[in-house]
Parts: structure tokens; C-alpha cells; sequence
């Protein structure tokens, strides 16, 4: 599956789209920023150029990969969501990264939402995990709020990162946890909403 044949994925708020060079100043500004910190970062200049081109390349060698997330109104990228798997990894995993400046209004949520139904749904996934910082308290919220559970069984990346397992496709079908995550991101989506408490992708 070449890069030019990723499918555009919409939510509500949200148009995902393959990455392109235009997209790459918000990427090396993100990684070379505190904000990468749980994600190998921050990075220099070259290092944060070798790992866009892993992005870009990891469509080209595993056929799914990670979009580039828009906002629908503005055009405005605001972060990357989807799928990762890279050599040595010992399963398939659902990652996502907001932007320093847009984080706390549900990007993140939206997006990786929607990029899980399109792996369980159109790719057939029966399972997937995301490898965490345990020290990176945002990402395990979220993590948690899409209903994925810690496993400690699971084989992690490095011994220095905690696996959470999404719920399965069959778990999720027309369950009350689909339906709570639908209606938080709805709340986000009423231009009204102003979430309380501690900032949260």
C-alpha cells in the first residue's frame, strides 16, 4: 500500500490525512519541545527529520501508519494519531501526539476513537495496546478513558514502558463504554464546553 493511497479518515471536528512536508514544522517544533519528552524527545533537528521519514515510511512498509490530524474549520494541523509498529515492536500499537499549544480540547480522543474503529473495522484487528511512559499521567488518562486496561502480562518495548490493552472489537461493539466515549466527545464538540480540572488530551 503506497502512501498516496492512505484513506482520509473525518470526525465531527477532525480531518486525518497522510503526512505530508508541509506538516513537518509542526512535527520537529512538537519533538523538539518538553512535550516529546515521554516519546524519546526532545529531539535535535536531524533526529526529529529521521523520525517524520519513519512516519512517512512506516505507511509505505506496514500499509497503516500514523495520520496527520486537522481541524476541519481552519485546516489546521493540531497533532497525530493512528497506527505504529515498528521493528522490534512486540505488537501492533495505537499511538497519538497533540501539539503543545492544543492539548486539553479532545483532539486527541476524537481522533484516536476514530482511528481504532477504522483498524478493528477496516482492517480487522482483534487487539491493540499502546506503550506508555508511566510517568506520562495525560496519555494513561486517555488511555484509560478509551477503555484499555493495563496488561501486565503484555511483552513491553524496552522494560521501561507500561502496555495498555484496548478493549477488543467485540467488547466495544454498542457497549456503554462506546457510547460514554461518544458522548464526551461530543461534549468537547459544544462550543459551550469548558472541561474543569487538570489539562487532558
Amino acid at each position: 500500500m503506497g502512501h498516496r493511497d492512505i484513506p482520509v479518515l473525518e470526525t465531527k471536528r477532525l480531518v486525518l490525512r497522510s503526512p505530508k512536508a508541509e506538516d513537518y514544522p509542526d512535527f520537529k517544533a512538537t519533538f523538539s519541545s518538553y512535550r516529546s519528552r515521554f516519546m524519546g524527545g526532545p529531539l535535535n533537528g536531524y533526529e526529529a527529520w529521521m523520525l517524520y521519514a519513519a512516519e512517512i515510511g512506516h505507511w509505505e512498509i506496514r500499509g497503516f501508519g500514523m495520520w496527520m490530524v486537522h481541524l476541519k474549520d481552519t485546516e489546521e494541523t493540531v497533532g497525530m494519531a493512528g497506527g505504529w509498529s515498528p521493528a522490534k515492536w512486540p505488537e501492533r500499537e495505537i499511538a497519538w501526539i497533540i501539539w503543545p499549544d492544543k492539548g486539553g480540547n479532545g483532539f486527541a480522543l476524537e481522533a484516536t476513537h476514530r482511528v481504532r474503529r477504522y483498524f478493528y473495522e477496516q482492517r480487522g484487528w482483534e487487539t491493540a495496546v499502546s506503550y506508555l511512559d508511566p510517568k506520562n499521567l495525560d496519555s494513561i488518562r486517555l488511555a484509560e478513558r478509551l477503555g484499555a486496561k493495563k496488561d501486565p502480562e503484555a511483552p513491553t518495548v524496552d522494560g521501561n514502558d507500561a502496555v495498555y490493552r484496548h478493549p477488543t472489537p467485540a467488547q466495544l461493539r454498542d457497549s456503554q463504554l462506546a457510547h460514554g466515549i461518544d458522548m464526551e466527545i461530543a461534549h468537547y464538540c459544544d462550543p459551550l464546553f469548558k472541561p474543569k480540572g487538570w489539562a487532558i488530551d
